[in-house]
């Protein structure tokens, strides 16, 4: 028996209107991501990556089409289904880590559990774990401007794993690394994919870092105009 894709995607379209103007960030794209995969989004700036990864992540909404994602579907959800869905279902990582600079990096994972609903004893045991899985069990006491770029991005991750979500959308998450620190991270989500069920989604420029995905998508003038695998 075949399983259902986690994500998919149909013909969805998204444009953004200034004025009189009209523009098409998306069109048509159809796509879908199986559990546990590892798909990196590749194209040239304003073809509609980052919006595609937001449409994902049900903070923006798409035009027209079919979006569904961990069994929600994200075009009839109501507002209370979609925050239940970006706190239970979806971790973000962002290529400037958004860690809080006055909490710890123990404080900055317990922060996104609680968004979550969990409750203070499991978020700290939970947040332990999380850094520990990252390398940083050393680093719980430390603050932001105490760690490196790689480091920080590792406390961003261990963030949006702690909830244990169905998905990771990473955005540039390698973005601000040097090379070293973005192999290390990109590692950690490449290990996430194998020894879980998690699906990552990512967007990068980096052709080093798409060679790491399962599948690649390239996305050009809003269209998906090839699907490749290593």
């Amino acid at each position: 028996m075949v399983s259902e894709p986690l994500v998919v995607l149909d013909q969805v379209r998204k444009a953004y209107r200034t004025g009189q103007r009209e523009q098409v960030v998306l069109d048509g794209v159809t796509l879908t991501i199986a559990s546990g995969e590892l798909v990196a989004v590749t194209g040239p700036s304003g073809c509609g990556k980052t919006t595609l990864l937001n449409i994902i992540g049900a903070l923006d909404s798409a035009d027209a089409g079919a979006v569904r994602s961990c069994g929600v579907d994200l075009m009839l959800a109501d507002r209370r289904r979609l925050t239940a869905y970006r706190a239970h279902s979806i971790g973000f990582v962002f290529q400037f880590y958004n860690l809080l600079p006055t909490l710890t990096a123990l404080e900055n994972v317990k922060a996104g559990l609680a968004v979550a609903g969990v409750g203070r004893h499991d978020a700290d045991e939970r947040a332990r774990h999380m850094l520990d899985n990252v390398g940083l069990a050393d680093a719980t006491a430390k603050f932001p401007a105490q760690l490196s770029g790689g480091e920080q991005q590792r406390v961003a991750i261990a963030r949006g794993l702690a909830k244990g979500p169905a998905l990771v959308l990473a955005d540039e998450p390698t973005g601000n690394l040097d090379e070293d620190s973005g192999a290390r991270v990109m590692g950690l989500l490449r290990k996430l994919t194998e020894d879980t069920e998690v699906s990552v989604v990512l967007v990068t420029h980096n052709p080093t870092v798409s060679a790491v995905a399962d599948r690649t998508v390239r996305l050009e003038h809003g269209h998906v105009t090839a699907v490749t695998e290593p």
